[in-house]
């Protein structure tokens, strides 16, 4: 949309002569309606499709994070972890591009998408730019836009400036009731001498979140058919419960960011600048899953109490659209301890680490005017962001002392469960033959040790550059000027995984809790506070995170000399927990030259205006992994390379003083992520992940996309704009599944290499309920191919501002009022790949008639529908804003704590909307307190298996933050 915006911007409106005459008046505009109104000149301006936000003070922009900014804007949406913005979908796609100041930023990850959101405060940043249509010098790699965030420049300030800001967020599902502080601070000056004009700015922030959700999910994927003669079967055909998860997701970050900037202008005709940005953020996990597995086994003895019909509606696959029809599901009762003692297992485990990164910008150049006719910039850039993710999770297996044992570390616990009102809620039966009491589940000699995994994982990304640019002034047959230049960049990515995962699946190998109770403790006991939900499990132990975070080796002493300890006991040879190591198969290290050249004709004759331009780029990969065959490791290197030559045209007409027409057309690339570029893989010992495996041979997409729009200013600060937009993509990522063939009668997989009936060979797995007892196992796969075809992204923007300050007047205290409101429709179709049902779901539908059931690859992240509206007042020193976010439903691949496809689909996450808001006063002209929340209404997440409104699956219960603070500007 246009700028939802804020940075203080001041404009004058004047009435001087030419000749010296005394200004009369003047009127200075800052605030909420001045950020607006500058973002909507900007805008109004650019000679291609941009939208702007910017700051309505320092460090003020309408969001504290920068991901929940950008939603302000119209054909943006936003994926949020644990309730906080993290993903932003431009135009339906997280395939574009994040720079700070024009440079190129690198992520924490594999991707292409630049700077983690969440890294950077929104308090550096003076303004936000998105370009939705590129011209011929936009730096090539984005579908949807290229997101630009600006930094506030030192010569360009009217006066100094010096801001402090203080402030304190609580989180509602906390159990830390207190508020994390949030410290921000901006200095600038610009001054003169006999070197000529100087300028600085330096910003500064600190801050701490502390973000709590629960996650609560019920597989129902497996079937007991009316005919299966099971003594749990009934007159018709149905869905029990498979498994049962409480997630409770706890995310602890601080942050540091500094932005600054040097100018040194010794002329008029010659301007240096430097940059440095610098990024650092450490992010603690402390999260815990309670499981109860193995009740798949239960099945066939397991009724339920109450059943729902799910009706699965229809997907589009590679045999057309299939109604898939509607069967009955499991909806309340009690799964029982099985016979002999053995199932359903209740497991706690302790998902513990951090994820610490540091990301450094810095920029080096000079403008510089060679002639009265043409201009020259050259710049050096590097942008490096090094990450590492330690880790320390565990998993304890609870032992029900009213149960039997065998050799197995694992016994029965009864489970009882209630999916009524759209809730997923479960919990321990304590009252059902075999319960136990809730002293016994806090009992450490009732729980025994299971699984540690460790990691110490690193990444390394960076990209070094240098570009040079000129324009060259003409006046000719309506061209104003030509711009062309040169870009090289030398991008790397190198990732390190360094890991150990160790399974102890005896009785005999798995100490009890009592040899390992001083790194012990009671789980957080506060899973209702979300929903008031009374159906779950309050009373569980886990490793103590905050231990395990500070000191992961104490508590690796204490676990290894409980094992020696249970070795003395049970005389089991039970080796020690050994530190984690380098996988040679998940290694790797690539590296991209690629050298741009461009071109482009800026023209103005009459109404209209715009530029046409081509831009070619050649790029060469080398990718570095490592083999390993029968034992043996060796390094193997791959080379490719491509080369795109891409035009672009944009044109803008101004078809009245207050009417804006805009259209535009070009065509753009989107590489590959690294790790899909990569031959090396990694395996679990689990056997429902798929595993994640390269594709070196990837190319990357083919982007042309069209533009056209309307822009009505019929008032000051205000806009009613239409656009239409069209994206065709060729060579389309999407994710092939490929599952292993389950027997039907028994559920069992190939146990032996090479999977000749689909899936690949994991020789550490766990057989678990797939075969017999043992290690090794067939077991999904997963990768990104080029999709064939060719696939459509294209919409509606619809984007209203309007506001009330001319009418004073007539209306007082209530022309302060003004809204904004946006809506954006939009569909994908196309495109040839599919993803195949599991084993088990197919089951499912072909006891419903349906047989080879796919679907089509679905764009992930895309709402169809999707709107913003914000009301806001400012008058009298008061300023207030209310923002109300909305989104349709979209296919998700963040779903809980797996990494494999339920169903073999990517989840549907149901409508969503979510309410905003903020209200700050000016106490004087130098000190302002305000206070903001967000997620007021604490909306939950609903995930549905198959298709949307279909079998619910997945929750996501998030918080409410409260910040409160106050500005003082010197």
């Amino acid at each position: 949309m246009l700028g939802v915006s804020q940075v203080t911007t001041s404009f004058a409106q004047s009435d001087s002569a030419q000749n010296g005459e005394k200004v009369i008046e003047e009127v200075v505009v800052t605030g909420i309606r001045g950020s607006l109104r500058g973002a909507l000149e900007e805008k109004r301006q650019s000679d291609n499709l941009v939208e702007v936000i910017r700051a309505e003070d320092i460090g003020k922009l309408p969001d504290q994070n920068l991901a929940e900014v950008l939603e302000n804007v119209t054909g943006i949406q936003i994926t949020r972890e644990a309730g906080v913005g993290t993903g932003v979908q431009i135009r339906g796609t997280n395939a574009n591009r994040t720079e700070i100041n024009g440079v190129s930023t690198v992520g924490s990850g594999s991707g292409r998408s630049g700077i983690d959101f969440e890294d950077v405060s929104a308090a550096i940043i003076a303004a936000v730019e998105v370009t939705k249509a590129p011209e011929a010098k936009t730096i090539e790699g984005s579908v949807g836009g290229t997101i630009n965030l600006r930094t506030i420049r030192p010569l360009e300030l009217q006066e100094p400036l010096a801001v402090v800001r203080v402030q304190g967020e609580n989180s509602s599902l906390s159990t830390d009731s207190t508020f994390t502080p949030r410290l921000s601070g901006t200095y600038g000056t610009n001054w003169e001498n006999d070197a000529g004009s100087w300028g600085i700015v330096a910003s500064a922030s600190y801050s701490e979140q502390d973000v709590t959700a629960f996650r609560p999910r019920a597989d129902r994927d497996n079937l007991v058919a009316a005919d299966s003669g099971a003594a749990s079967a009934q007159s018709f055909d149905f869905m029990p419960i498979q498994f049962l998860i409480q997630d409770y997701d706890n995310l602890e970050y601080e942050t540091t960011n500094f932005a600054g900037t040097l100018e040194w202008a010794p002329n008029d005709d010659v301007k240096f600048y430097l940059d440095a940005i610098i990024n650092d953020q450490e992010r603690l996990q402390e999260s815990s899953r309670i499981q109860a597995s193995g009740i798949s086994d239960l099945r066939n003895v397991a009724a339920p109490a109450t059943f729902e019909t799910v009706n699965f509606g229809s997907l589009e696959g590679s045999n057309g659209v299939q109604n898939l029809g509607s069967i009955q599901a499991a909806l309340t009762g009690i799964i029982p301890i099985e016979e002999g003692g053995g199932d359903g297992n209740l497991r706690f485990s302790g998902d513990t680490g951090s994820r610490i990164s540091e990301s450094e910008i810095f920029r080096l150049g000079t403008d510089w005017h060679i002639t009265d006719r043409l201009t020259a910039k050259f710049e050096l850039s590097t942008s490096s962001n090094d990450t590492s993710t330690p880790s320390f999770n565990t998993t304890l297996n609870f032992i029900n002392p009213n149960a039997p044992t065998n050799s197995s570390n694992e016994n029965g616990t009864p489970f009882v469960y209630d999916l009524t009102g759209g809730s997923l809620t479960w919990g321990i039966a304590q009252n059902a033959e075999g319960g136990p009491s809730t002293a016994q589940l806090l009992d450490p000699a009732n729980v025994v040790l299971r699984d540690v995994q460790q990691s110490q994982n690193r990444a390394e990304n960076a990209e070094d550059a240098f570009r040079t640019d000129f324009t060259l002034d003409l006046d000719w047959s309506g061209i104003t000027s030509l711009d062309f230049g040169f870009r090289r960049n030398e991008t790397s990515s190198l990732r390190d995984q360094i890991t150990s995962s160790v399974g102890l699946r005896s009785l005999d190998d798995a100490p009890r809790g009592n040899l390992f109770s001083s790194v012990l403790t009671a789980g957080p006991n506060n899973f209702n506070e979300a929903d008031g939900r009374e159906l779950y499990v309050p009373d569980f132990l886990v490793i103590d995170p905050e231990l395990v975070n500070s000191d992961p080796q104490a508590v690796l002493a204490v676990l290894n000399s409980a094992i020696a300890a249970n070795n003395a006991i049970t005389g089991s040879d039970r080796e020690p927990i050994s530190s984690p190591t380098s996988s040679t198969s998940a290694f790797f290290d690539i590296e991209e030259e690629t050298n741009a050249l461009y071109a482009q004709a800026n023209f103005e004759a009459g109404i209209f205006r715009g530029n046409v331009g081509v831009r070619y780029l050649e790029t060469d990969i080398t990718s570095n992994a490592f083999a390993e065959l029968n034992g043996v490791v060796s390094p193997t290197s791959s080379t490719s390379s491509y080369d795109f030559v891409l035009p672009r045209i944009n044109l803008a007409a101004n078809v009245r003083d207050d009417l804006v027409v805009r259209a535009g057309w070009g065509k753009d690339i989107r590489r590959p992520n690294f790790d899909d570029l990569s031959s090396a893989f990694t395996f679990s010992t689990s056997p429902n992940p798929a595993v994640e495996l390269g594709n070196p041979a990837l190319e990357p997409e083919e982007v042309t996309s069209f533009d056209v729009s309307a822009e009505w200013y019929f008032a000051p600060s205000s806009v009613f704009s239409v656009g239409y937009f069209n994206k065709k993509r060729t060579g389309l990522f999407v994710r092939n599944e490929e599952s292993p063939f389950e027997d039907p009668v028994t559920g069992f997989r190939d146990i032996t290499a090479p999977c000749e009936q689909g899936g690949i060979f994991n020789p550490i797995a766990d057989i678990n309920v797939f075969g017999p007892v043992g290690v090794g196992v067939c077991v999904p796969s997963s990768q990104t191919i080029n999709g064939a075809g060719e696939t459509t992204q294209d919409g509606f923007e619809f984007a209203f501002q309007y506001d009330l300050a001319d009418f004073e007047d007539q209306l007082g205290w209530a022309s302060g009022f003004g809204v904004i409101a946006n809506y954006t429709i939009q569909e994908f179709s196309g495109g040839d790949s599919y993803l195949s049902a599991t084993s088990r779901a197919s089951d499912v539908f072909e006891s419903l008639g349906n047989t080879d059931v796919d679907l089509r690859a679905q764009l992930i992240d895309l709402s169809e529908n999707s709107y913003n509206f914000t009301l806001y007042y400012e008058k009298y020193g008061l300023s207030a804003r209310m923002r109300y976010t909305w989104r349709e439903a979209y296919r998700s691949e963040d779903f809980g704590s797996t990494s494999s496809f339920p169903w073999g689909f990517p989840v549907v996450q149901e409508d969503r909307g979510q309410l905003n808001a903020s209200i700050s006063y000016d106490v004087n002209e130098n000190l302002n307190v305000g206070i903001e929340a967000v997620n007021l209404t604490e909306e939950e997440v609903t995930q549905s298996c198959v298709n949307e409104g279909a079998l619910l699956c997945f929750q996501g219960l998030t918080d409410r933050r409260i910040t409160i603070g106050a500005t003082y500007r010197f």
